[in-house]
């Protein structure tokens, strides 16, 4: 449909999740909701705990890196999306679809690792409590954040480099919102062996070892709660991590979804519909999940909305002496 210019490079299409007309508004609509609540939502987790000195624990500085991986994550995809529907224009460039595709693949594996740095607190937390402030220091936890982002970045540029090195050919549809990589593999003329290759091969060692660490820090941790002999041991110890918990398995069960509707037999429609709950509805849910199951959090945003309340009156008296 759209042909090379005279650079060589090349425009592409989002076909996004429905060509029909009458469904533009809606699916406008739905998606700035989800963006605005999943921003506000994550916003509010960062500013609660940068304002809330009982907050600044480990676990809750990991919480809030979660939460600013998700505003970006969110913000990689939707409001190209939202850009298209409003201009009635279905093209991103050659460059646009690149950065796109590094930012989505990077911030996609720093949720993942994250989200396996915070079982590790967790698995300290109640297997190791004695030794929690010392394991878990701040420089530790600064330095695995860090390690994280590095390793992400590391692979999200080796990916995206990988691809500029393609030719494509002249109909450059994508059935998706977004330029995902395995759907721009498909449209390479060129040999992509190599890229899927090393695609795969990142799937192996960012996805699998790290859900493998969540699996075993889980197992440990359900094996010291079962030797806990008070009912109310055992809830107060598996309350500490079932927020966690929930945001993983929701984390880990859409990319699941994901990657089993890629297999089927309507793989590119099925897999737009699939990414919808893994790159929008995910971050949306993870600040309501942790508002929900966090007593420290919902503590906190109390405290929050609390003196945010007391300053309306104390700013309308000071307007009234003036």
């Amino acid at each position: 449909m759209v042909q090379r210019n005279d650079t060589g490079m090349a425009q592409f299409i989002l076909l996004g999740l429905s060509e029909e007309l009458e469904l533009q508004p809606l699916i406008f609509g739905l998606f700035l909701s989800m963006f605005l609540i999943s921003m506000f939502g994550n916003l509010l987790i960062i500013l609660t705990t940068i304002s809330d000195s009982h907050l600044h624990t480990p676990i809750h500085f990991l919480l809030s890196n979660l939460s600013f991986v998700d505003i970006c994550f969110i913000s990689t995809t939707i409001p190209k999306m939202l850009q298209n529907i409003r201009t009635k224009s279905k093209v991103i460039s050659y460059e646009g679809c690149i950065t796109q595709m590094y930012f989505y693949i990077l911030f996609v594996e720093l949720e993942n690792l994250i989200l396996t740095v915070m079982s590790y607190d967790r698995f300290i937390a109640i297997c190791h409590p004695l030794h929690y402030t010392v394991i878990m220091s701040p420089i530790l936890c600064g330095l695995m954040v860090l390690v994280s982002w590095m390793m992400s970045a590391l692979n999200s540029l080796v990916q995206s480099l990988l691809v500029l090195r393609l030719y494509f050919c002249s109909v450059l549809e994508i059935p998706h919102f977004f330029c995902d990589l395995k759907e721009v593999l498909r449209l390479a003329c060129s040999d992509a062996s190599l890229n899927n290759t090393v695609m795969y091969f990142a799937v192996g060692l960012f996805g699998a070892i790290p859900l493998a660490g969540i699996c075993y820090s889980y197992s440990r941790i359900v094996s010291s709660i079962c030797r806990i002999s008070s009912a109310e041991g055992k809830y107060k110890a598996f309350s500490t991590c079932a927020s966690h918990l929930s945001v993983a398995s929701l984390f880990y069960c859409t990319g699941l979804g994901l990657y089993l509707s890629s297999t089927g037999t309507h793989s590119s429609h099925s897999s737009a519909i699939a990414s919808v709950m893994y790159t929008v509805v995910t971050p949306m849910l993870n600040p309501f999940i942790y508002s929900l199951r966090n007593k420290d959090i919902k503590r906190a945003l109390r405290r929050f909305f609390g003196v945010a309340a007391m300053k309306g009156p104390f700013v309308l008296g000071l307007r009234k002496c003036w």
